[in-house]
């Protein structure tokens, strides 16, 4: 059966049309954006939901969702989705980051040659019929510093436009490196060295606990007198009050501002100020880039939902179409381990170690750790899954660490899960044959060679003669057949272990048969998704 998606915002035509050449089941129904009753009547139907700011992906929302797999936001701003409710629920949320960059840097370079000019009061002064030519005296931007809080997707752009200006441009990003600050052609610099070199500040960063209000009445008394300010980022980041007021005393010669702390805004301390340059979130509002993000939320969510490749999601790691291919097994190894984990781990987990063997190093490791520990977590929550599963465990306390290691023994590559609690350590390790078939390969340190089927049986007991026929013959004298056996031991008369892969699940009179001979330490049933 196809997946289905609901558009409940404005799209183009092309980008719903790219979910029917998909193969997917789509209804396109920008009116639920504003209807909130509606959609939340209609959002069960659907494995996937499309939107753009209008709809709101509430916590209501979401729990009512009992289908959904994934919210994609056509554009970079997600304020009208309640990630960590999606994630509780196991629902990825995507954006399209990459769709609108060229346009937001250049609408911050408009709005800088704007206030530099004055171009808008003087606009409006010619409008009015007057020639008021001495009153509107600008300053260059040839030579000028500009200071880039932020220099990432868009504040890179705004850095290599700025260059190309002939200004010299000084940069302010804890997770700028060197070499990208050598190839922008930029200066690196900390955050009060901006403040006190730049003639003109841009803002490009995310409106996060650690950036509000960053640029306050302290650090505007550190800045240059005459500087002029932009935003184009997010609202809030500026303390617009301590703006205003720096602005009339003239600390502050102008700023240009696309964004506020409350949208729609209505009123501001920064409007009618003179030398104030103020737009209506203009900064992804061209045809090109409304275009691109909504084809490109339609290219993500249709990859996802038939491929597996997670692209720019907020709460997941992304994964390519290619990785998700050459990963599927090991993805289903990873789950596999942590199944065998969760299922014989009553106590309270600890902490997670996974380690990461040979050619397996090198894969997409975050996603793979996202698989083992939905694995473990599913035990004890079926409705877990990748994305939910490291928020349950976050919020459980449990640690998770990963090793990876160069190639060693016989195996190309292995992944190994060991798990920690108040009362022992357990750990299980599995590789994936050149069949693509994940295999168990190791159980608290002992070697075998398991194939994994959807029912089993383990055992542990003394290395000891009977076991194998006690097994064998308690498993036909019941009716269960055996698919295939795996023993392994630590050494002769010490701990062994057995695997049984069986038809059928093995009933709890069985389990208390092979208990009642006194030959077991533990006997346990269980289950793996090998669909």
């Amino acid at each position: 059966m196809a997946p289905k998606v609901l558009v409940s915002d404005k799209l183009s035509e092309t980008a719903v049309q790219i979910f029917r050449d998909r193969g997917i089941d789509v209804d396109f129904m920008p009116e639920l954006g504003k209807d909130k009753a509606k959609l939340l009547e209609l959002i069960p139907q659907y494995d996937g939901l499309a939107i753009r700011s209008a709809s709101k992906a509430t916590e209501k929302l979401i729990n009512a969702a009992s289908n959904l797999k994934v919210i994609g936001r056509a554009g970079i701003g997600v304020d009208n989705v309640d990630i960590p409710a999606a994630s509780k629920k196991g629902i990825i949320v995507m954006n399209t980051p990459f769709g609108n960059m060229i346009t937001t840097a250049e609408h911050a370079i408009a709005m800088m040659f704007a206030v530099a000019r004055q171009i808008p009061e003087a606009s409006a002064s010619t409008h009015a019929g007057k020639w008021e030519k001495s009153k509107f005296m600008g300053v260059e931007l040839t030579g000028k510093t500009l200071g880039v809080i932020g220099a990432g997707n868009i504040g890179g752009i705004v850095c290599e436009r700025a260059v190309g200006l002939k200004m010299k441009v000084i940069a302010y990003d804890p997770f700028l490196s060197e070499e990208r600050a050598e190839k922008l052609n930029v200066t690196k610099v900390e955050l009060d060295e901006l403040y006190a070199r730049a003639d003109f500040i841009t803002m490009h960063v995310p409106a996060t606990d650690k950036t509000r209000g960053m640029i306050s009445a302290e650090a505007i008394a550190k800045m240059k007198t005459g500087v002029r300010i932009v935003n184009c980022a997010r609202g809030g980041l500026v303390d617009e009050e301590a703006l205003a007021e720096a602005l009339k005393a003239g600390k502050v010669a102008g700023a240009a501002f696309d964004v506020f702390a409350v949208e729609p805004a209505t009123e501001s301390p920064l409007f009618n100020l003179p030398n104030v340059v103020v737009t209506p979130h203009l900064g992804a509002a061209t045809t090109e880039a409304q275009e691109n993000v909504a084809l490109q939320v339609a290219e993500q969510m249709s990859d996802y939902l038939l491929t597996g490749a997670v692209s720019n999601a907020l709460n997941m790691p992304s994964v390519t179409a290619e990785e998700a291919k050459l990963m599927g097994p090991w993805v289903k190894l990873a789950e596999h381990l942590g199944s065998f984990i969760g299922q014989m781990t009553d106590e309270v987990l600890k902490e997670i170690q996974i380690t990461y063997n040979g050619s397996v190093s090198s894969m997409n490791l975050e996603a793979l750790n996202c698989a083992g520990v939905a694995g473990i977590m599913k035990a004890t929550n079926p409705d877990v899954n990748m994305v939910s599963a490291p928020v349950l465990a976050k919020e459980r306390g449990v640690k998770i660490s990963t090793t990876t290691q160069d190639k060693s023994g016989v195996f190309d590559g292995y992944i190994k899960i060991n798990v920690v609690t108040d009362q022992r350590e357990r750990s299980i390790a599995g590789t994936v044959f050149s069949d693509g078939k994940p295999r168990f390969i190791q159980i608290k340190g002992i070697n075998i060679d398991a194939e994994i089927g959807q029912h089993m049986l383990y055992t542990t007991n003394e290395d000891v003669p009977g076991i194998i026929g006690m097994l064998g013959q308690t498993m036909g004298e019941n009716g269960v057949n055996i698919a295939n056996f795996t023993l392994g031991r630590a050494g002769a008369g010490k701990e062994a272990i057995a695997l049984l892969y069986v038809d059928a699940p093995v009933p709890a009179s069985i389990l208390k048969k092979l208990e009642d001979t006194g030959m077991f330490q533990q006997v346990k049933t269980l289950q793996f998704d090998v669909a």
